[in-house]
């Protein structure tokens, strides 16, 4: 079996020999409102209950360990496994979970909706940022910047977002002087910025 990972590879289905790309492409909107669904239904109940963080973490966590283990994602996944087997496999697996979260794994196993488990993870994580009203955001810098100008940029983005954020930085020598900052899902490239102003000007100039 082919290895996940929590990015959402596909799991393709196939047929046969023909064209198993297109039939492929077909699954992922079947995958991703099944991934949807569940993921609602987790979270409510995650929220209902007070547990939101701790099962959003744990979600995580047991989303990572299958990626990081072939046996498990055969064990998992593979259809030669009885539901029965697998809801055992995952009560002794994930002891110390939260019951909701047991019971939510235990049920997409005997579902056979394991293999959906990294999209439900992504899904789970959206909703929960937005609840949060948390923003990821990455600081890359041609050189190691100093920790209070690193700071001062979080409080910066925060102020103008109106979100928390969870800021990390690091460096890439390759931006020459540069500096990227991803926001979510944008990206702020000062390097590019600085190099078209830099190019107006001299056009400018020019004429």
């Amino acid at each position: 079996m082919a290895m996940l990972e929590p990015a959402g590879r596909e799991q393709c289905v196939y047929a046969g020999a023909e064209q198993p790309r297109r039939r492929c492409a077909r699954t992922r909107p079947v995958m991703e409102e099944i991934a949807r669904v569940y993921a609602e239904a987790l979270f409510d109940v995650a929220r209902e209950h007070g547990k939101l963080d701790v099962i959003h973490d744990q979600l995580g966590q047991v989303a990572d360990a299958v990626a990081q283990s072939g046996d498990l994602q055969v064990f998992l996944f593979s259809p030669y496994f009885s539901s029965t087997e697998k809801r055992d496999g995952i009560a002794r697996a994930v002891s110390g979970a939260e019951p909701e979260l047991t019971n939510f794994l235990e049920l997409l196993a005997e579902k056979h909706r394991m293999p959906v488990i990294f999209r439900i993870r992504r899904r789970f994580d959206e909703m929960w940022a937005r609840e949060k009203r948390h923003l990821e955001v990455r600081l890359t810098s041609a050189v190691e910047l100093p920790h209070d100008v690193v700071e001062r940029v979080g409080r910066e983005i925060e102020g103008r977002a109106g979100q928390t954020i969870e800021l990390e930085s690091d460096v890439d020598e390759e931006l020459l002087g540069g500096i990227v900052l991803r926001v979510g899902n944008m990206v702020l490239d000062a390097s590019v910025r600085n190099k078209l102003e830099r190019l107006r000007k001299e056009v400018a100039t020019a004429a």
